[in-house]
């Protein structure tokens, strides 16, 4: 989805610049430029860095709220524990971890936690700068569409690709892509959690794994990332879930959920302590 919209994005600017250059020598011999493949290549690439490479963890908790899976008290991470993360690695990782709490908040109109959330990530975002993302204005937006969760997961969703595009244009793609590792794992944990209740349910076994998909994104992108010791420590952290994802198939027994539940939730309770 996202490389299809960056395709279409770059298109778009392509036609744009060229619709311009065609108004601007109107009268002239008309002359198209074509763009070769390496420019579009480039172009898109340029694009892409600056998108949120994922789906959403508000993408995610929405398949949740279409299958009626109810909502789990005590679930999430408490926001006490925003004043505990001062490194940047775990302010980083907990920004994404909070964001799919946040998510989770939101989709099941919990108000009170959605006002909770967005201040625990104001906390952690303050060392960004990317605080003014989540602001009043935010929560307004939220509160106004709260029965209408496709526009949630749009509002939701735009936030996320902001605080993204401004920790790659500052020089924080290290950062960056903790917070997208630390969004998917508490997804993902959110999602086994209600497995008691949906495992039998048709669509949850698709829902995880497309998040293997998901998985397997992160890891491409992270991997060439390695030497930074910020990165290599959260591909070390994720590495459990990674042997168990490589052991799956193409369908899901209740075992591997079990097992793949013991994974992700030693993960998380390495990402979130």
């Amino acid at each position: 989805m996202k490389k299809t919209y960056t395709t279409i994005l770059a298109a778009v600017l392509i036609l744009t610049v060229a619709g311009l250059s065609s108004c601007k020598n109107r009268g002239e011999t008309r002359k198209q430029k074509e763009i070769s493949e390496v420019e579009l290549e480039a172009l898109e690439q340029k694009i892409e860095e600056n998108v949120y490479p994922l789906p959403t963890s508000a993408e995610v908790i929405k398949k949740l709220t279409d299958l009626d899976l109810g909502y789990i008290l005590g679930a999430t991470n408490p926001t006490e524990n925003a004043r505990n993360y001062v490194e940047s690695y775990n302010r980083s990782v907990n920004l994404g971890v909070f964001g799919a709490d946040l998510s989770y908040a939101t989709l099941y109109n919990m108000q009170q936690d959605v006002i909770d959330y967005l201040a625990a990530i104001r906390t952690l975002a303050l060392e960004q700068n990317l605080s003014k993302i989540y602001d009043e204005s935010l929560y307004d937006r939220i509160k106004a569409n709260f029965d209408n969760r496709d526009t949630l997961v749009n509002v939701l969703t735009d936030a996320f690709d902001r605080t993204y595009s401004y920790m790659v244009d500052a020089g924080q793609a290290n950062l960056a892509l903790l917070m997208v590792g630390g969004a998917w794992v508490e997804g993902m944990y959110l999602t086994l959690s209600v497995s008691e209740s949906g495992g039998h349910l048709s669509g949850f076994e698709s829902t995880i794994l497309d998040q293997k998909k998901s998985f397997e994104l992160f890891m491409e992108l992270a991997s060439p990332h390695n030497t930074d010791p910020l990165v290599a420590r959260i591909l070390t952290t994720m590495q459990p879930i990674s042997d168990i994802y490589a052991s799956l198939g193409t369908s899901l027994t209740m075992e591997n959920i079990e097992a793949l539940k013991k994974a992700v939730n030693g993960v998380r309770a390495e990402l979130i302590k």
